[in-house]
């Protein structure tokens, strides 16, 4: 069964093509610059060359409809009839409180999700564009959706509740809600896997490190808290986000410079973090080298996000009561062993120990704890195409 897996941002569009009787991607792609001028499409197909198509999307549908042709292109694709598409599974960054798990997409669903736009307003509109125009070309194809924030409907109320007035949770739905869901339970699951456990046996900290980075409490298989909030500007500081923040900063910057609630929002979300502390850039990369020539104010951004994931480490441990496991993933997490050793100083007294040579790895499945270590520590790539794709499978089948 052929599944095809649709990310859609405002402006782009991530696929992959998944045969899951193997588990094998046979086709991933992105297009670029919907809307713009300079469209373009890249698709990669093992043992072909990359194929890339520069043409004029108007929007989603005209993209869409281009990574279908490609798909089924004689020289360029893999499928000979787009009824080789078993069904589509769609990223939706979020879905409310409504939904704990992955679903069918019928009217309402549809309806629920255009409700949650005023929760996320700059993600999930372009993944309800997506849908439309997938449901529009591909009409009789079985759908699904799977929300980034299903995977933390299980944090109980004392995590997800923010200290405000109660009416404004029941009557305005602010509370906790969490990203990157489908990431933290793809490879919570693949960590249990690979060290022969079950799930519902440990107690894990999932670190998804990257220019967006959450971490997450998962035990007995359950996300019990996490570090954003009710929107993913809250937790450690991030490429250009915030983090944690006293909220009294929010007044007194709008206060004291006179500040929109547009260029407050522009400031917190897209020229602060690591970024704003380094003045250099929201690319960890570009950073380290500026701290490794000797940029007082990088090795600060470092110094700062490494600490927080340290804290927040320690502090999910204490949640559940120990911990078994520390996963590192996503593009800092996978790659960055010097970010990976630093987080987990000082952790020695709760079991947690990296070794420095076993460390000395980036992007794939490794075990960089010390071979005594109480706590173990693994690399494990995220997948969350993959893990959409299994989603949409069961939801198919059922």
């Amino acid at each position: 069964m052929n599944i095809l897996v649709i990310n859609c941002g405002s402006s782009s569009l991530k696929y992959q093509l998944i045969d899951m009787s193997k588990e094998e991607v046979l086709a991933k792609g992105l297009v670029e610059r919907i809307g713009i001028e300079g469209s373009i499409l890249t698709q990669k197909v093992e043992g072909k060359d990359k194929y890339v198509i520069e043409q004029k999307m108007n929007d989603h549908k005209d993209a869409i409809k281009l990574v279908l042709d490609a798909l089924v292109d004689k020289d360029n694709g893999v499928l000979k009839s787009m009824d080789e598409i078993s069904a589509v599974g769609h990223r939706v960054v979020h879905g409310g409180e409504k939904y704990s798990s992955s679903v069918l997409i019928d009217d309402e669903v549809m309806k629920y999700l255009d409700e949650c736009i005023k929760l996320a307003p700059l993600h999930n509109p372009p993944n309800l564009i997506g849908i439309e125009a997938c449901k529009d070309l591909m009409p009789n194809t079985p759908m699904a959706v799977v929300f980034d924030t299903a995977f933390h409907q299980t944090m109980p109320d004392k995590a997800f509740l923010y200290a405000l007035p109660y009416e404004l949770y029941k009557e305005h739905n602010i509370r906790k809600y969490g990203f990157h869901g489908t990431s933290h339970k793809y490879v919570s699951a693949k960590v249990a896997e690979v060290m022969g456990k079950d799930l519902s046996e440990l107690k894990i900290v999932t670190c998804h490190l990257g220019n967006g980075s959450s971490l997450t409490a998962i035990k007995n298989g359950k996300s019990i808290d996490t570090s954003m909030g009710f929107t993913p500007l809250e937790g450690v500081a991030m490429g250009t986000r915030t983090g944690d923040l006293d909220p009294a900063v929010v007044t007194f910057i709008m206060d004291e410079l006179g500040y929109t609630v547009e260029q407050t929002n522009e400031l917190l979300n897209k020229k602060s973090g690591v970024l704003g502390i380094s003045g250099v850039s929201s690319d960890f990369r570009d950073i380290e080298i500026a701290a490794e020539n000797g940029n007082a104010r990088a090795q600060l951004a470092l110094d700062i996000f490494q600490y927080r994931v340290r804290k927040y480490i320690g502090s999910y441990a204490a949640a559940m009561g120990g911990i078994d496991v520390v996963v590192f993933t996503a593009g800092v997490g996978e790659n960055d062993p010097v970010t990976r050793l630093k987080a987990c100083e000082g952790l020695e007294f709760i079991g947690i120990e990296i070794d420095p040579v076993k460390n000395n790895v980036r992007g794939k499945i490794t075990e960089v704890s010390k071979d005594g270590s109480k706590v173990k520590v693994f690399v494990i790539p995220t997948d969350e195409e993959m893990m959409i794709a299994k989603d949409t499978l069961e939801l198919v089948r059922k």
